[in-house]
């Protein structure tokens, strides 16, 4: 207790002398921005504004270049220790950061903190997501060609789904095989709306974006393709005869038919510019087998 009291009285003695004040640029202050939010962090690469990103949270993977700058760890577990290391002058996050006492930790600090609109996850949504931070970041015209981009991709997507007979039964797993369980994507979430859209539906439902489930349920789900995240598939090597060895696989249809995929978590789990693009990807994965078409 009495280490927590001494790292705030001495973090606020640092961070209350005006540090913070507007008047930091007229004295050549540079701003110092701490972005925890993986789809705000993937926003502002794609609108080229990152030059003042100087930290981000573990889950903020892509693009690949973000891997070289600190992480202040992740978002629902945070270090105050981590983040007030890096000098933030603004924090981006997205009202989804924890624990709560190290959130009022830094609110006690009187670090400002940005958070964008609360948008519905969807196509629309994400727009009007990348519109608002282009203009906060003076990139308006990148903000309107990603949109544009998006847009466009998606019509693609969808004018190729609806080609197809029937939606492919797809499996996505994020698996963590301490127990053999398997943390798989269900109809409620973002992956789900996204294996949607390119001519697919997923296999297990639940009120919750994500369960977990035995063995026997990954076995008696029988998908037509499985889709492995990056964080368990490369666990494996890559090397599809070990994919074989996971309990309840081996019996499904994809297994038989060599129709297990490795997918990007982070393309997943959320929507940014590239959705339209991941989306086609998807397409490319689940439908690639030529089922027969109308």
């Amino acid at each position: 207790m009495k280490k927590t009291t001494i790292l705030l009285g001495t973090a606020l003695l640092i961070f209350g002398c005006g540090r913070f004040a507007n008047n930091d640029e007229k004295q050549g202050h540079k701003e110092r921005i701490v972005c925890i939010a993986k789809q705000y962090s993937e926003i502002i690469y794609a609108l080229h504004a990152q030059e003042n990103i100087v930290a981000v949270d573990v889950s903020s993977t892509f693009p690949p270049e973000i891997k070289k700058l600190p992480t202040v760890g992740y978002h629902r577990a945070l270090s105050a220790e981590a983040i007030l290391a890096m000098k933030p002058t603004l924090i981006l996050q997205d009202n989804n950061i924890g624990p709560e006492h190290v959130v009022k930790q830094l609110n006690d600090l009187k670090i400002p903190m940005k958070n964008f609109g609360k948008y519905q996850n969807t196509i629309p949504g994400t727009d009007s997501l990348v519109r608002e931070m282009g203009a906060w970041f003076k990139q308006v015209k990148r903000a309107d060609s990603l949109c544009r981009k998006l847009d466009g991709d998606m019509q693609r997507a969808f004018g190729c789904a609806a080609q197809y007979k029937t939606p492919v039964r797809v499996l996505m797993i994020h698996f963590g095989q301490a127990s053999n369980v398997y943390l798989v994507m269900t109809k409620k979430s973002t992956a789900a709306r996204m294996i949607e859209w390119a001519g697919g539906t997923m296999a297990v439902d639940d009120e919750k974006g994500m369960k977990q489930i035995s063995p026997e349920i990954v076995a008696e789900s029988n998908p037509d393709v499985i889709l492995l995240t990056d964080f368990g598939y490369d666990r494996l090597g890559g090397a599809y005869e070990k994919i074989g060895e996971l309990p309840g696989v081996a019996s499904t249809k994809a297994y038989r038919n060599n129709r297990i995929f490795r997918v990007e978590e982070h393309d997943v789990v959320y929507m940014g510019p590239r959705t339209g693009e991941n989306v086609l990807l998807l397409q490319k994965l689940i439908h690639q087998d030529g089922q027969q078409k109308r």
